[in-house]
């Protein structure tokens, strides 16, 4: 396909949010821990750990960040649609082979952690780094839509798979159980999807400016225009990329930290007020489908919002709204209307990330190394992958089988104090100049 076939710039945002559709799966992990971490004893077919089915997540978060960061040097030499067909084919592997073979942790985390992380990683940058160029005039608004369904995907395969089709207790593909078949049935859509939508991953033609818009002309000192480029040596030798990257970690650890564990907290803390299992269960699920959606709600109406108050002042008010309710959160999940308000408010402002992260680091390094530059910001959320649900899993196993939910209070603490420090520093951050 040729840059001259795009005849409208808001097909690349449809091709965007269906890539993110299948990427977003990641994010409905917390839906298979109950199955994985069911002890064999009484009926599971697993026996995981709450650790091991944590670090299934971590590692596939982790090597999503750090596949992110080559794919985004790649790029630059084979262009944005290959990557996003390859993308197509690594992921649909690796959720295909952890139907086949899954039956095990090493497996899990070899097929869905590594290989279903690296085809995250290979696809995630294209729509980011082609719609900046496309819009270079709502760049907030269009890193919020790009990844949209990056969230809204959670929620649909979290639904299929549990209370929409009750995927997990229907499905038995050659008798692999319901884990494994949803495993295999998810990579076949996943790697048809994400193919369809890189028909539309192409750079704009050389030079192209939407029409009507005036490009802002860099000021003599910089700015945050994203008009002043910055190669990867040149960002990393600045302090702002540092208060980035680390408000980043903050913010996205206390969101990881409930994506991988909300359904197992949501357990424990109902039926402490006495709801039955099954009852708890369902209402745990439900908060999880409405996090998914409050997580792509958040990176549409977050990404808007910045290009009207700015990214700094936008990042602040997350950050900050963040740590106060990771703070409350225990205590919200003692009742399932509070439960699910907590998730949405949590969902909402993690999804933020995703639209304003990319867009300053557009503003602050400049438009045309988006792609490679973002790579190497977006390390702290694979970091951040491995903290956040680790630290909780730690704390639940630590309770070795017990239901009370006060083990969770530590975690939550810890997450709600390093959003509160994240959103400190971002008010330090100013525009970096450019000798």
């Amino acid at each position: 396909m040729s840059d001259q076939k795009i005849k409208n710039r808001w097909f690349v945002v449809i091709g965007a949010i269906l890539i993110q559709l299948c990427l977003g799966a990641i994010y409905a992990w917390s839906v298979f821990t109950p199955k994985l971490t069911k002890p064999i004893a009484e009926g599971g077919m697993y026996g995981f750990t709450t650790a091991q089915s944590q670090w299934i997540f971590s590692v596939g978060l982790l090597i999503f960040a750090i596949v992110m960061i080559i794919a985004g040097r790649v790029m630059t030499k084979v262009g944005p649609q290959k990557l996003a067909v390859s993308s197509a084919v690594v992921l649909g592997i690796g959720y295909v082979l952890g139907g086949l073979f899954g039956s095990t942790f090493a497996a899990q985390l070899i097929c869905i952690g590594i290989i279903g992380g690296a085809g995250i990683g290979l696809g995630y940058v294209v729509p980011i780094a082609v719609g900046v160029k496309w819009f270079p005039d709502k760049k907030g608004m269009l890193t919020g839509l790009a990844v949209a369904g990056f969230g809204f995907g959670a929620m649909i395969w979290v639904k299929s798979a549990d209370s929409w089709f009750h995927l997990l207790d229907k499905l038995n593909f050659f008798n692999l159980g319901g884990v494994q078949s949803v495993f295999l049935l998810y990579g076949i859509i996943f790697a048809v999807a994400v193919f369809l939508g890189s028909m539309v991953m192409v750079d704009p033609p050389q030079g192209y400016v939407p029409e009507g818009w005036t490009p802002p002309q860099p000021t003599a000192a910089g700015g945050a225009s994203g008009m002043v480029n910055f190669d990867a040596k040149e960002m990393m030798s600045t302090p702002q990329f540092y208060i980035i990257w680390f408000t980043f970690l903050f913010s996205a650890m206390a969101g990881l930290m409930i994506i991988g564990n909300i359904k197992l907290f949501g357990i424990d803390a109902l039926k402490a007020q006495g709801t039955e299992e099954q009852v708890a269960s369902a209402v745990a699920g439900t908060a999880v489908a409405w996090l998914a959606i409050l997580n792509g709600l958040g990176r549409i109406i977050w990404g808007s919002v910045s290009d009207k108050i700015g990214r700094k002042i936008s990042i602040f008010l997350m950050c900050l709204l963040q740590g106060i309710i990771m703070l409350v959160f225990y205590k919200m999940g003692s009742a399932a209307s509070t439960l699910i308000l907590g998730a949405c408010i949590i969902g909402f402002n993690f999804g933020g990330n995703f639209a304003l992260f990319p867009a300053i680091t557009a503003d602050f390094f400049g438009n045309k190394n988006v792609g490679l530059n973002y790579g190497y910001v977006f390390f702290s959320y694979g970091i951040a992958g491995v903290l956040g649900p680790q630290i909780a899993a730690h704390f639940k196993d630590a309770a070795k089988g017990s239901g009370d939910p006060s083990v969770w209070i530590t975690p939550f603490m810890i997450a709600g104090v390093a959003c509160l420090i994240g959103a400190a520093i971002t008010l330090l951050s100013k525009p970096p100049h450019k000798a």
